[in-house]
């Protein structure tokens, strides 16, 4: 049975009681979980927010990034060993949060660049990141889902195809994958392929559209996703992530330079928006 989340990266990257009245609003909107930038996080706000959540009825999961300093895909060892560092963190807070899923580009670092293609060794060098992450998520009973990104923002995986690549490498059964259809909309040819290319391990989805405002709005192929999700049984949470300028420090560093929609808007809307794609496509 599909479930609807909601992101608060649109109001704010800080985990904290702060965050109360959010989760309160989004509990009475109808949602059924909420997800967490856990980068940063620390644990003790983190048992505080999950156990607000819990008591709310609320499930968790959670993103994070890796940085040039934490590059699972570096040349070094050192920097390999400070990702690998990062990641384990990351599952930290996430079990912190009574969170069961830790996804984003943990791959390889954000918005860092080589003078070339992705490389055979890089992959590799990914692979083995991510299994001894899985093997340390596994003891805490959290999957982890690897992100595509777009061009703009990394070079390894930015397809389906990659990723499933990279997943074959990693072999490890906490290890599985999500999609996001605001970057699927830059670098797919299709949501039907690419969506029935990372079946065999699709474990969440993020409903984003194209300007990271209200989905629905704009121009992404909702009704293909849907329909794909549908055909493939999926299952899993279909989690808004949209992005303001509410926080500042968090939006310079992924380039929002203006505002969407509100973000109440966002949810309010967008929750309404997937509950009809649901019930048009026959996905419950």
């Amino acid at each position: 049975m599909v479930k609807i989340g909601f992101n608060v990266l649109a109001w704010t990257a800080n985990v904290s009681e702060e965050l109360f009245p959010t989760l309160d609003r989004l509990k009475k909107i109808g949602y059924d979980g909420v997800e967490f930038f856990v980068g940063g996080a620390e644990s003790e706000n983190c048992k505080k927010v999950g156990q607000h959540a819990k008591d709310l009825g609320l499930d968790v999961t959670t993103v994070t990034v890796v940085g040039k300093d934490t590059n699972p895909i570096n040349a070094s060892p050192a920097v390999r060993a400070a990702g690998l560092d990062a990641i384990k963190t990351a599952i930290d807070r996430t079990h912190d949060l009574g969170g069961t899923l830790l996804c984003g580009p943990i791959h390889s670092a954000h918005n860092h660049f080589e003078a070339h293609p992705a490389l055979d060794v890089e992959y590799e060098r990914a692979a083995e990141v991510l299994y001894q992450a899985g093997d340390y998520a596994q003891q805490a009973g959290i999957v982890l889902g690897p992100e595509a990104l777009n061009r703009f923002e990394c070079y390894l995986c930015n397809t389906m195809e990659q990723l499933v690549r990279l997943l074959k490498e990693t072999n490890h059964p906490n290890v599985r994958a999500m999609f996001d259809t605001h970057h699927a909309n830059m670098e797919e040819k299709k949501f039907t392929s690419a969506i029935e290319t990372i079946a065999p391990y699709l474990h969440h989805v993020h409903i984003s559209e194209n300007d990271r405002g209200t989905p629905g709005e704009g121009h992404i192929q909702f009704d293909d996703t849907f329909s794909t999700l549908k055909k493939i049984d999926y299952s899993g949470y279909l989690t808004i992530e949209a992005f303001s300028r509410n926080d500042p420090d968090f939006a310079n560093a992924i380039g929002v330079w203006r505002e969407y929609n509100a973000p109440w808007d966002i949810a309010e809307q967008g929750y309404k928006f997937i509950k009809m794609m649901c019930e048009k496509h026959q996905l419950s």
